[in-house]
């Protein structure tokens, strides 16, 4: 106890120490000064909702006993401080003085132009060997912020605006979703991380839904950490996914647009797309059959080739490859939506090269094709928040069903039938 007395009473000491070391003296003009600037990415021009540091730097030759910083209103600002404030020993023109710092992130809520009002320092100190009170106040700072130009942006509803220095996307499933049977759950975790804005800024929880899959959504976390550079937030999804169908389905991507603060651009993340089912557990084995004798055989495999035969011919009538994936492409177009008729051609390119192949070659499809994916894409290297027009997609779609490769003339297997008869 003794000990832990004389511990505590050396720490007391020396913090006096600390905010009595200058020599006392009368005050002269300049010996107390308090300034506040903002600081934004390359200097430029806030955009609502933007995380601006407001730096609180106070400068004093004098003894200090006591002190209290009081904040303005910020009526037009959100705002966290960062950390706790850090006192400092300095020297002035060849005499010691006190260093004092504080940082704000604020988040303007609007465009306009707007006035932090003064911060205020009160600080008691011993002036000439007496304590007095004074008050120390910063000028008002001035801020400008910029109303977003394009689509997009702090207004619209759709798409969430994210303004954050670096965004990250983390994808964890357990277990993994290609492992899974018909009826089979698997629990998908989903983290987004940001750098330059507190967790309330971070979006909704995305709606993932496909048909054939069943998708529970579970509680959504946002946690904020401060940093001396700024808050950095983090929000976690979570959905109970199960597949309704016994064929592997696609759970289609989402894009998360978000606007990068330290390049000026619009960026995208994306949450993956990913098969649910499709490698379903091997099935046991059957026993062997019991050998079967040569004139079964026969019959069998005559029996196999008039099915074969008769499979052949209806082959014209059968679906074509890629049919799936021309529906979905049919109901983008309807949907209007550019990104999910951009996954159905890919998906049909995949299943159908030749079909696809046609689309890009043919001089009333191909440029609206192009058209689209420079809406989307861009030059494929500097997203920009300025997009080419989107194509009309419904119209487009219309004209990629009438264009599919040349298939097999209706009377190319009539060598087979033997030689036409002719009634009469």
């Amino acid at each position: 106890m003794v000990t832990s007395w004389r511990r505590a009473r050396g720490s007391l000491l020396a913090v006096v120490l600390v905010l009595a070391a200058a020599p006392a003296r009368a005050l002269e003009e300049g010996d107390l000064t308090l300034t506040v600037t903002a600081e934004t990415p390359g200097s430029a021009e806030p955009y609502p909702r933007e995380m601006v540091l407001l730096r609180i730097h106070g400068v004093y030759r004098a003894q200090i006993a006591l002190e209290e910083l009081r904040q303005p209103s910020l009526p037009h600002f959100g705002w966290t401080q960062l950390g706790r404030d850090r006192w400092s020993r300095t020297t002035i023109q060849g005499q010691e003085a006190r260093s004092f710092e504080r940082v704000v992130a604020v988040f303007p809520q609007g465009p306009g132009r707007f006035t932090v009002d003064p911060f205020i320092h009160r600080l008691t100190i011993v002036d000439n060997g007496e304590r007095r009170v004074v008050e120390v106040r910063s000028p008002p700072l001035p801020i400008a912020v910029a109303a977003w130009q394009g689509p997009g942006g702090p207004e619209a509803a759709e798409p969430w605006w994210l303004p954050a220095r670096d965004l990250t996307v983390t994808d964890a499933w357990e277990p993994e979703p290609e492992t899974l049977k018909l009826g089979e759950p698997a629990r998908r975790t989903v983290t987004l991380e940001a750098s330059g804005l507190t967790a309330d800024a971070l979006p909704p929880r995305p709606v993932l839904r496909t048909r054939g899959v069943l998708t529970f959504a579970g509680p959504v976390e946002r946690q904020t950490r401060i940093t001396p550079a700024g808050p950095v937030a983090r929000v976690t999804y979570r959905w109970d996914v199960r597949p309704g169908v016994p064929e592997p389905i696609t759970l289609s991507a989402i894009t998360i647009p978000w606007f990068d603060t330290k390049a000026r651009v619009m960026r995208e993340a994306e949450i993956p797309a990913r098969i649910i089912g499709g490698r379903a557990a091997a099935v046991e084995a059957a026993p062997p059959p019991a050998p079967a004798s040569p004139w079964r055989v026969l019959a069998a495999g005559l029996a196999a080739f008039g099915v074969g035969l008769g499979a052949w011919r209806t082959l014209r009538r059968r679906e074509a490859p890629g049919a799936s994936a021309l529906r979905a492409l049919a109901r983008a177009g309807r949907r209007r939506d550019p990104r999910a008729f951009h996954a159905a051609i890919s998906e049909v390119a995949r299943r159908d090269p030749a079909r696809a192949a046609l689309w890009r070659a043919d001089p009333g499809t191909g440029p609206r094709l192009a058209a689209l994916d420079a809406a989307l894409f861009g030059d494929g290297r500097t997203p920009v928040p300025h997009r080419d027009p989107v194509p009309d997609l419904a119209g487009l779609a219309r004209d990629l069903a009438r264009l599919h490769p040349p298939t097999m003339a209706p009377d190319a297997l009539a060598p087979l039938d033997g030689p036409v008869r002719h009634a009469g």
